[in-house]
This record gives C-alpha cells, sequence and structure tokens, in this order.
C-alpha cells in the first residue's frame, strides 16, 4: 500500500483544503478551508472508527482470517517487522470504539475476521477465533438451543474485541464478558505463545481483559455459554428516584434473567422519569423458534428514535412509545437469542453532517441518585442532542486491572447526536469533562473506548491502577510494539 502523503488525504477528503498533515496529530479536527465543518481524510493508509472523528494514517493494513497456526506465523512476523522499524502494531475487528483505540498510528494494522464456532455442550462452552463476531456465534450456537452467556447488546462486535475494552451485557446478574472467558491463547510481544486463564498465566489474563490490544494478539477463545429460553417481559414505570432500589430488587430475583432501564429525555422532564424492563422464562421451553434479526418493531422504533433530533415532541413520543405502545404490541414471548441478536446499523443515523457519539458511566446504587444531578445540570445545558440512556448492570470485577466495577454498578450508556463542527466537538469535549468530575467525585468511572476528551488526571482518578497497568505492560513490550491511541494520548504518559 501506498504511503500517507498530503495530496493523498486532500484528494481522498474531496477537496479538503486549509490544513497540513499536522491536522491528523492535533486535537483541532481538519475541516473545510474557511468553514467550522469537520470532515475525515480517507485513503488507503487511513483508518478511522465508528466516530468518524479518529482518522489516523497506519502504515499498512492486513485483514487475516482463521488459520491455525498459520495465522500465529502471520502474527509473529508482522511484530517483528513492526519491532525492528519503530512501528506500532494494534488488532481491531469492527472497530466500533470512538478514539483510536484499535488504530496503531503510523503503524500495522491487523483486523480479524469473521471465523468459524465449534462448541462444546458437555462442558457448555465454544471455542471461536478471536475474530469471530457475536452474530457468528449466536448462529452456531442457536441451533443447539445454547445462547452465549454475556455478549454486548449489538451483535456486530468481535468476541477478542469485547474481551480486550471489558464490555458487558445486558443479561444477569453478570459482569463483563471476560468473567465467562475460560481461556485465551494470545501472542505476547516477544512472539510467545501463551494460554491465559483465571489460573494460568494469571497476571496476563487480568492484564488483557480492559487492556485494549495492549498486552498480547488473542488468537481464540473457550467462552462459557448458556441454555437459550423462552423469555417474556415485564414493563414498570416510576419516578426516576425509585429506579435504582426496584432495579437493585429485580436484580437479586433469581427469576430475571434479562433485564435494562431507560429515562425519559426531553429537556423539560430530563431524566424524571423512569422505565425498568425484566424478562423471565415462560413455563413452556419447548419448540424454541430460530433466532431472529431485526423485526419490522425494531426498525420502527429506530425511525422513531431518529426523529427525536431537535424535536421535543417526538422525544415525549418516544418516551410514550416505549412505556406505553411498544410494551401493548410487543410485550410477547421472545427468545434470548432473538433478543441480542440486534446490529448497531439498525439505529444508523445516515446523516454526513452528524455522528453519534456514545458515553457509558459506572455508578453505585447509593450514588445513583446523584449521578442523575448531575446529568440534569450538565446535558441539557449543553449544546449537544441527547437522545437516549439505556441502564444496565454490571456485577463486581476484580479480575481485570483496569476493573471499572470494583462494587456492582448501574451502567448508564448514553447516545449523542453531534454536528460534524470544531463548535460541537469543543462543547461535546467540555460536557464530557463536567460529567467524568462529577461521576468520579461519586465513586464511579467512565468507560474508556469513546472519545479521548477526558483529563490525564480524570483517567487515574477513575481507574486508580491505571499506573500499575502502564508499569506492567512496559515491563512485558519494552519496546512498546502493541500501541494504539489510547496508550498514546493516555497510558503511555503515566
Amino acid at each position: 500500500m501506498k504511503r500517507f502523503t498530503r495530496r493523498a488525504a486532500l484528494l481522498g477528503a474531496g477537496g479538503l483544503a486549509g490544513w497540513g498533515l499536522s491536522g491528523l496529530f492535533r486535537a483541532d479536527l481538519p475541516t473545510y478551508a474557511g468553514t467550522d465543518r469537520i470532515v475525515a481524510p480517507t485513503g488507503d493508509t487511513i483508518l478511522n472508527d465508528a466516530s468518524g472523528l479518529s482518522a489516523t494514517p497506519v502504515h499498512k493494513h492486513l485483514t487475516l482470517a482463521e488459520g491455525d497456526q498459520t495465522l500465529i506465523d502471520v502474527i509473529r512476523r508482522e511484530m517483528a517487522q513492526a519491532r525492528a522499524a519503530g512501528h506500532p502494531l494494534n488488532v481491531g475487528a469492527a472497530r466500533h470504539s470512538m478514539g483510536g483505540q484499535a488504530i496503531p498510528r503510523e503503524g500495522t494494522a491487523l483486523t480479524f475476521a469473521n471465523a468459524g464456532i465449534e462448541l462444546d455442550s458437555a462442558a457448555q462452552t465454544y471455542r471461536a477465533h478471536a475474530g469471530a463476531r457475536w452474530s457468528d456465534v449466536i448462529a452456531a450456537l442457536d441451533p443447539a438451543g445454547w445462547s452465549p452467556k454475556v455478549m454486548q447488546s449489538n451483535n456486530d462486535f468481535g468476541l477478542a474485541a469485547t474481551y480486550s475494552v471489558n464490555a458487558h451485557g445486558w443479561p444477569v446478574p453478570f459482569g463483563p464478558m471476560g468473567s465467562t472467558v475460560r481461556s485465551l491463547r494470545m501472542v505476547l510481544p516477544s512472539g510467545d505463545l501463551v494460554t491465559c486463564s483465571a489460573s494460568e498465566n494469571a497476571d496476563l489474563f487480568n492484564l488483557g481483559m480492559g487492556g485494549y490490544g495492549l498486552i498480547g494478539v488473542i488468537v481464540d477463545m473457550e467462552i462459557e455459554m448458556t441454555r437459550n429460553t423462552r423469555l417474556v417481559p415485564s414493563f414498570e414505570v416510576m419516578p426516576t428516584t425509585d429506579y435504582a432500589a426496584r432495579f437493585k430488587a429485580a436484580i437479586q430475583d433469581p427469576a430475571v434473567t434479562m433485564a435494562y432501564g431507560r429515562l425519559n429525555v426531553e429537556r423539560e422532564t430530563f431524566f424524571q422519569n423512569a422505565l425498568l424492563v425484566t424478562y423471565r422464562e415462560t413455563e413452556d421451553q419447548s419448540d424454541l423458534p430460530a433466532a431472529a434479526g431485526s423485526g419490522w418493531m425494531a426498525h420502527a422504533a429506530s425511525r422513531i428514535y431518529r426523529a427525536q433530533l431537535g424535536n421535543e415532541t417526538f422525544k415525549a413520543f418516544r418516551w410514550w412509545n416505549e412505556t406505553t405502545l411498544g410494551p401493548a404490541l410487543g410485550g410477547g414471548e421472545v427468545t434470548r437469542n432473538s433478543l441480542i441478536n440486534e446490529p448497531v446499523v439498525t439505529l444508523d443515523d445516515r446523516n454526513p453532517d452528524r455522528t453519534d457519539i456514545l458515553h457509558e458511566y459506572f455508578v453505585g446504587f447509593d450514588a445513583f441518585d446523584s449521578f442523575v444531578e448531575a446529568c440534569q445540570q450538565v446535558i441539557p445545558a449543553s449544546y449537544q442532542e441527547f437522545l437516549n440512556v439505556t441502564l444496565r448492570y454490571v456485577a463486581q470485577d476484580d479480575q481485570a486491572v483496569l476493573s471499572f466495577a470494583q462494587v456492582p454498578r448501574i451502567a448508564a450508556v448514553m447516545s449523542f447526536s453531534q454536528e460534524l463542527t470544531q463548535r460541537a466537538e469543543a462543547d461535546h469535549k467540555r460536557l464530557t469533562r463536567a460529567l467524568i468530575d462529577r461521576v468520579v467525585e461519586i465513586g464511579g468511572a467512565y468507560y474508556l473506548p469513546y472519545r479521548p476528551h477526558a483529563r490525564l488526571d480524570q483517567l487515574t482518578r477513575a481507574y486508580p491502577s491505571a499506573s500499575a497497568f502502564a508499569q506492567a505492560k512496559r515491563a512485558l513490550d519494552p519496546n512498546l510494539v502493541l500501541r494504539n491511541n489510547l496508550w498514546d494520548q493516555y497510558l503511555g504518559q503515566l
């Protein structure tokens, strides 16, 4: 592939002008000349992520499929070449992060393609190549009556990527997906192939869980599965002040296997009302239908979701739809696999002038009211369009070095629609920093895969073990071969 050049970027961006190569390396993102409009350079040696705001030059980009020892040989070769050239290397799958956490600047980017799944029903586990997507897992497990024990809320993501960002889902009462990994194999920066688990090379296992690919390149994984079941939902609407207690009671109910919550987003009554949705198994568990994909209701809901943009009436209508009409029309029985078999594209923006930006915050149950108050004071006063918050449960995580759940916590996943302008980017940075300050003050944490707006001191306050992680990484990888923007901007400064 050709090297990145300024001319290539100018042509690839459709006439972009008025900025130099340094534009990719500054906090200020490149814009059209004489405008505030942010544009993303494109080209064979430019990688971006889901934000559309992380255009990053790379030395080369390879897509690797499953190939047993051949795959391991390729990883070792690319690592050795990157180390010799002084280039970084990093691996990605779908690259749904939003701040370059899976992109090695001026380095070697490896993308793992989808791959097959092998079931072990006796052990209640499945083995998968690191690049397999959750859609692949559901497709393999569902015909045999099994389901992923924990997965991210959408099926587009890669398995190793989920482990590497320590992602969680909404089955209860579990912690992050990494807690369901029985073992994995990874190639270390030294080139050594090691097997890691909670009992074998546990230090590497705990560093890699939420380690953002900075510890080793994962080759394959053995992961726990559970029975697919037929479920029926219950819907409860309540004042937000009642939510934490009701949610905790639901989590502690052994009959509840899936649960999430929502808060209303109209500005006048922002976060004053809550919806709790819980799922329980039905008596009849025979003849389960095949896992479905996005149904008409999901697509209709996505259009209503998008209609909220700049429209308080539609925000109120969506809340009525979720709390009244939706339960009446779509409150029937559904299988566990159908619930989780949903791609991100269902909520695709399709607006070239805007981008979706996610936040996620983790707070204890007793701090939830303080968190809501902070959001009410910070978010409506911003320039951002706030579209949604989903509330999930995360059990205590004592494994990951960069754990965000030292105690059981409520996870608040927030969705904003941001204009692609410098003004909006600056405002979003201010908003993010204000929220992080408030969350850290009440003992919470923020999630690391999103926009790199936090200050370094905010990261170290939210993740007290960050310095220990950085020291362990330097000892394991003295040449700093495995790098990404999370390391370059944050952890590498510790």
